[in-house]
């Protein structure tokens, strides 16, 4: 058997077995953390793989209609009727994260777009990937994105356990399920149409927002689509292999000497939401689980399966964090770009 071939079979062993480490001590984001992992050990081991010029863009597509599945009609409602407290909310944990961006990078913790993506509360996948597009170290902000998920994800099913008494974890994948080929078939054009309409616009994640954008549109217009769990699988591998197998050992001891600055940071964002949880139950009356799960930053994947097996209110809850989501990945890369021009001048 060919080297090469050898190397791309321990690879896929290699994340396989991670993986399923994960998945049975229920760490969020299993699929994507576990080929990651697999990739810097391989990389780290001096083992020589590069990732094929169309995974990343295979990655950004499946990525970007999974996301577009998100957005509903309903969560449009729930925020058409109570968008100014959404806004408000919104915002304040913008800001928030965006500081501890600028803070990290003013410390010479990380460079400055680095630290600053890599705080931006949102989808982690798609955070590493817009990061990607705008030139920081993707190696880096994943690091900082994943483990904000594994904590705030953590915290969330402790808190939901602790209040509403539920055990939350990831469901069981059905990998091998027959899928509905005319919905899935539907994803992958609308993938496709996508990604050509982000190539045409020119925009730096446009082969992400492409799909994103067109996909949401389309569904919120109530056509029925999705990505079978097989077909996110390999999307997730391959991101985490492309960000995994660019470690090296540089870049690995910078990950650990901003550990402990990157997790104060990440507590401190994960307390102040927790502040704003508070004020969302004093002053508009939300229970206080709902207010929690809506505005814990990041992890949304994991949030929605903890806020679907209790009694809370899920609209409001997905509304706000998909609101959150769509508007970092609107305004991330304007934020990025003035705090570190701000930085360089000084």
């Amino acid at each position: 058997m060919p080297a090469i071939a050898l190397r791309w079979l321990s690879l896929i062993a290699l994340s396989l077995a991670i993986t399923l480490v994960l998945e049975a001590v229920r760490l969020p984001a299993a699929l994507l953390i576990g080929p990651m992992a697999a990739g810097i050990m391989i990389a780290l081991a001096g083992v020589r793989l590069s990732m094929p010029a169309f995974s990343r863009s295979f990655a950004q597509a499946v990525i970007g209609v999974m996301i577009a599945t998100t957005v509903t009609a309903d969560i449009l409602v729930t925020f058409a009727a109570r968008w100014p407290l959404f806004l408000a909310t919104i915002v304040a944990v913008i800001a928030v994260s965006a500081l501890s961006g600028y803070a990290l990078a003013r410390l010479k913790v990380l460079p400055a777009t680095t630290a600053i993506w890599g705080s931006s509360a949102g989808a982690a996948s798609a955070m590493v990937l817009m990061a990607q597009a705008y030139g920081a170290d993707a190696r880096l902000v994943g690091f900082m994105q994943y483990l904000r998920v594994i904590f705030v994800a953590s915290i969330a099913a402790i808190v939901a356990r602790t209040v509403a008494g539920v055990t939350a974890g990831t469901p069981a994948h059905a990998f091998f399920e027959m899928p509905d080929y005319a919905e899935a078939m539907t994803a992958a054009a609308i993938a496709l149409a996508g990604t050509l309409l982000g190539r045409a616009t020119r925009l730096p994640a446009g082969l992400l927002l492409g799909p994103l954008v067109l996909g949401a549109v389309l569904h919120v217009a109530g056509l029925s689509f999705y990505v079978p769990e097989l077909v996110l699988a390999l999307a997730y591998a391959l991101l985490g292999w492309t960000i995994g197998l660019g470690f090296d050992r540089d870049v690995l001891l910078h990950a650990g000497r901003a550990l402990v600055p990157v997790t104060g940071a990440i507590l401190l964002l994960i307390g102040f939401c927790g502040l704003l949880a508070y004020a969302l139950h004093v002053f508009a009356g939300i229970d206080p689980l709902t207010a929690y799960l809506a505005t814990s930053p990041g992890g949304m994947d994991s949030i929605a399966i903890i806020a679907a097996s209790i009694d809370v209110d899920v609209p409001f809850i997905m509304a706000l964090q998909t609101a959150r989501l769509l508007i970092v990945m609107a305004i991330g890369p304007t934020i990025a770009r003035l705090l570190a021009d701000r930085l360089m001048r000084r």
